[in-house]
C-alpha cells in the first residue's frame, strides 16, 4: 500500500456506484461522503470514474480520510485522468492493492478487488447502479461477508436507480440521510492527528532501489534516461519507482518528463 497503514484499522464505509452517474447521483455521493467523514468514518472506494471518484472527492473536501482499492499495481493509475486524485489520496489517505507492481488495468481484476473494498468496511453504500453492474457485485460480497448493505433510492424513471431498488427489495437498508447509516454501524472515532503521517523525516523510508533513485535526484530537473544511467536500474524500474515516490510526495514531476527530489 501507499499512505498510512493505520487507516486500515479505522471504521470504514464503502461507497460504490455507476461509472456514468446522473448529476444527482454524483452530488449525492459527494455530499454523503463529506458528511460521513465528519461523523468519523473513512470512505473506501475503487478510484473508478463516476461515483467512486465523487466519494473520494467528497471525503477529501470534508477534510476527511479516504482509501482507494485499485485494480492495478500501485505504480499504475487507472483511469489515467485520476492521477492527481490518486496523489491526493496517497498524501491524505491510502492506496491499497493486492496486485504486484507492473500489473496493468485488466478487466478481470476489477471485480476481484471489490471483495477488498467490501471486506475492509463496516458496510457498503450503493449510490446509483444498473441492475447488472459491478456495484451490485460489491453489495453481494458485503452481504456474504456479514457487512451491512445500504442503497439510496431514486426515480422510477432513472435506469441507474434500478440496481438500488433491486437491493432494497432484497433487504438492503433504504438510505435517505447519513443518520440511516449511523443507526446500523458502530463508528470508532480516532483523532486525525493519530492517522496523519509524520512528514518531519528528511530521508524517506523506502526500499533499496527507491533510495538509490532518490539519492540520484536533486533540486535540478533530471530526466529518466539520466536516472537510468546513474542508478543502473532499468527504464521500467525507474518509471515505476518514480510514480510511487511521486504519489508518496518524495518526488515531483517537471515539464519535459523531468523529475526533482522533494526534501521534507
Amino acid at each position: 500500500m501507499i499512505g498510512n497503514p493505520d487507516l486500515l484499522q479505522q471504521s470504514q464505509l464503502a461507497m460504490v456506484g455507476s461509472r456514468n452517474p446522473s448529476v444527482d447521483g454524483r452530488e449525492n455521493a459527494q455530499a454523503f461522503a463529506r458528511e460521513l467523514v465528519n461523523q468519523g468514518l473513512v470512505i473506501t472506494s475503487g478510484l473508478a470514474l463516476g461515483i467512486d471518484a465523487a466519494a473520494h472527492q467528497g471525503a477529501l473536501a470534508g477534510d476527511g480520510l479516504t482509501i482507494a482499492v485499485t485494480g492495478t499495481g500501485l505504480d499504475r493509475v487507472y483511469p489515467a485522468r485520476h492521477r492527481a486524485l490518486a496523489k491526493e489520496i496517497a498524501a491524505r489517505g491510502a492506496l491499497v492493492s493486492e496486485f504486484p507492481i507492473g500489473t496493468p488495468a485488466l478487466a478481470e481484476n476489477f471485480p476481484r478487488r471489490n471483495r477488498i473494498i467490501s471486506g475492509l468496511s463496516l458496510g457498503t453504500l450503493v449510490v446509483e447502479a444498473a441492475p447488472q453492474s459491478g456495484s451490485l457485485i460489491t453489495a453481494r460480497l458485503a452481504a456474504e461477508q456479514g457487512r451491512e448493505v445500504f442503497a439510496i433510492p431514486g426515480s422510477i424513471h432513472n435506469p441507474l436507480a434500478r440496481g438500488c431498488h433491486q437491493l432494497i427489495r432484497q433487504g438492503a437498508k433504504l438510505v435517505e440521510s447519513v443518520a440511516d447509516i449511523l443507526e446500523e454501524i458502530h463508528v470508532t472515532y480516532a483523532p486525525k492527528a493519530s492517522v496523519t503521517q509524520d512528514n518531519s523525516q528528511t530521508t524517506p523510508d523506502l526500499d533499496d532501489n527507491s533510495l538509490i533513485l532518490w539519492s540520484n535526484l536533486g533540486s535540478a530537473p533530471t530526466s529518466v534516461d539520466t536516472l537510468v544511467s546513474r542508478s543502473q536500474l532499468t527504464t521500467e524500474q525507474v518509471s515505476s519507482i518514480l510514480l510511487i515516490m511521486e504519489l508518496q510526495g518524495w518526488v515531483t514531476s517537471a515539464p519535459g518528463g523531468m523529475y526533482l527530489r522533494v526534501d521534507r
